[in-house]
């Protein structure tokens, strides 16, 4: 059997490098005996992945396939996911106007959350695992009890829908996104707003709070905080802007840290660290920014033309999603990508971890969750 290979270049653009594998057979110990064609290693293969190199190129990459599949869970395209903090609960929405919880470890359905009017755009729990945060095309935030599905809060305010949002430390206040172009503080206590972060004049689509580096400044509030804020000093808010740019503000002063403009429109963005961050463009770039020197990205990672969906830091390294159905692992001590595979050319919307389990949301349907100790 003849299966197509090809590794891509993380840096300057280089082509992707295009080979084959041939499979002999299956060994006594059940795992697959493959060959590469002229100019790739297969340096390791088992029942659950495959390394891949090209010593000419010094390009390598490990490809491993899902633990196990979710088809249950939605009948249509899942267009976010989530895992509790302690690892035992999925959340996910979908296009099929649903939003559920379910158990981790086998997709089984435990509760579903209705309330939503239209799509809802994002879902994550809180840190406590117990309760859920939702943002919708109803331009309404809510929040949800895990344990009973009931909508605690209704959050109102928005003239437009909610793409994504953000927790503060325990999760007293948090930060939403929205198609209105602004960017909100709510206090949970009191189901209020508690201001407008950042009027943009374009769609937000994506958003993240990191605390800050004590080097940068992030400026002081022009009047004094409501006390009602909990956890906002020392953090920086990151705004991915469908107008091409990537905005970082001080959380509690409201105050620029800088504004970064990019090659198309920002899709998604995460902190590394303290200074470091990364944001993705719908034409495939991956910026990663030191916010101590932002006017020139410390590098930009390009495997396809196809939109950077989802981004997440993940050890030493991190998570990437994208529109062709590649999802990736970047870490600073493996010299190679581990590739996660199965999606095929369907577009992974959201990656979501808990210790060594990674689990992906797709356009086809599925939740598949990765072991990283299969490899």
């Amino acid at each position: 059997m003849l299966v197509p290979c090809f590794l891509y270049s993380l840096q300057n653009r280089k082509p992707s490098l295009y080979g084959s594998l041939t499979c002999q057979g299956i060994g006594l110990d059940g795992i697959p005996e493959v060959t590469a064609s002229e100019g790739f290693i297969v340096n390791e293969i088992n029942k659950k992945s495959i390394h891949i190199s090209c010593p000419k190129e010094n390009s390598s990459s490990k490809f491993l396939a899902p633990y196990t599949t979710f088809s249950r869970i939605h009948t249509k395209s899942i267009t976010c996911l989530d895992i509790s903090s302690g690892g035992g609960l999925g959340v996910s929405s979908s296009t099929d106007g649903t939003m559920k919880i379910w158990q981790a470890s086998n997709g089984e359905l435990r509760r579903v959350l209705e309330g939503h009017v239209f799509d809802v755009n994002c879902c994550r729990f809180f840190p406590s695992g117990l309760v859920v945060l939702s943002g919708g095309m109803d331009a309404q935030l809510k929040i949800w009890s895990a344990e009973d599905a009931s909508c605690v809060v209704t959050f109102k305010g928005h003239k437009g829908g909610i793409l994504d949002t953000a927790i503060v430390d325990r999760g007293r206040n948090v930060v939403s996104a929205s198609r209105d172009g602004t960017a909100r503080l709510w206090d949970c206590g009191r189901s209020a707003c508690l201001g407008v972060l950042a009027d943009c004049g374009s769609s937000i689509n994506g958003v993240a709070v990191g605390a800050a580096d004590n080097s940068i400044n992030l400026g002081s509030p022009e009047q004094m905080p409501s006390e009602r804020e909990v956890g906002t000093e020392a953090k920086m808010l990151l705004l991915a802007r469908e107008d091409k740019k990537l905005q970082c503000l001080g959380l509690q002063s409201r105050q620029p840290v800088f504004l970064f403009i990019g090659s198309d429109a920002f899709n998604c963005c995460t902190f590394l660290s303290g200074f470091l961050l990364l944001a993705g463009t719908q034409d495939g770039n991956i910026y990663q920014l030191d916010v101590r020197s932002p006017r020139a990205p410390v590098q930009v990672i390009h495997r396809s033309g196809a939109p950077v969906l989802s981004l997440l830091s993940f050890r030493d390294g991190f998570i990437a999603s994208q529109g062709d159905g590649s999802c990736f692992i970047v870490q600073q001590d493996l010299d190679y990508v581990t590739e996660l595979t199965g999606a095929d050319c369907d577009p992974v919307y959201k990656v979501a971890t808990w210790e060594k389990q990674i689990y992906t949301c797709c356009r086809d349907g599925l939740v598949r969750r990765y072991q990283l100790s299969d490899l």
